[in-house]
This record gives C-alpha cells, sequence and structure tokens, in this order.
C-alpha cells in the first residue's frame, strides 16, 4: 500500500531551483518524524533533510544554506525548496517516515524509516 508518494523531480541546469512534494496518509504523516533521502550510483543513501513531528528541523551539511525542508499538516504534505542547486545533488530523492516517534534522530537513521515513497529523480547538469 503506496502511503508517500513524491513529486517535483526533474533534470534543471546548476543553480536553478526544484521543489520536491511527499504526499502523506493520514498515518503515519502526523505520527512520525518525515525524511528526505537520497542516493547517487555507487554511493550510501544519505539522509538530507528531515522535520519532526514537532517542527524540528535537521539539514545535512552539504545542503545547508540551499535546501529547506518545510510540513503542512492540514494537505499531508511535506515539501523539500532546492535552491542553488549542484551537479552534486543529482541522485534519486526518497520521502520517508519513521516507523516510531515523532521526534527524529540526528543524524536520521535510515533503518528507522519503515514507510518510503518510490523516489523522484534529480539531475543538475
Amino acid at each position: 500500500q503506496v502511503q508517500l508518494v513524491e513529486s517535483g523531480g526533474g533534470s534543471v541546469q546548476a543553480g536553478g531551483s526544484l521543489r520536491l512534494s511527499c504526499a502523506a496518509s493520514e498515518y503515519p504523516y502526523t505520527t512520525a518524524c518525515m525524511g528526505w533521502f537520497r542516493q547517487a550510483p555507487g554511493k550510501e543513501r544519505e539522509g538530507v533533510a528531515t522535520s519532526s513531528r514537532y517542527g524540528i528541523l535537521w539539514y545535512a551539511d552539504s545542503v545547508k544554506g540551499r535546501f529547506t525542508v518545510s510540513r503542512d499538516y492540514a494537505k499531508r504534505t511535506v515539501d523539500l525548496q532546492m535552491d542553488s542547486l549542484k551537479p552534486e545533488d543529482t541522485a534519486m530523492y526518497y520521502c520517508a517516515a519513521q516507523g516510531s516517534g515523532g521526534y527524529c534522530y540526528y543524524p536520521p537513521r535510515s533503518a528507522d524509516f519503515k514507510t518510503w515513497g518510490q523516489g523522484t529523480q534529480v539531475t543538475v547538469s
């Protein structure tokens, strides 16, 4: 059963912007820490940004100051605004929900996230 669906990926020039959106079911959105992860070919999956149930935000050092995560409980969405994109940002981006607990670990631990979206590709050239 699909509970998280990402959208908004695409191909952009370096320096451009994209806004990714993750649409969630009532559960786990209202319960869990929500996170964005990315994985490039040949590399480990890495956490990009997280938002706890209570609004505490975290960003990977590599995207800090360029990416912004936001959460809208009314719309059941969590978005990732990506500005000043670099070729190094090229990856498959995944939205994920932590299995339990409203607080996030810092940095996020992939194994703690039990619900994942299908991914959306971001390519920066």
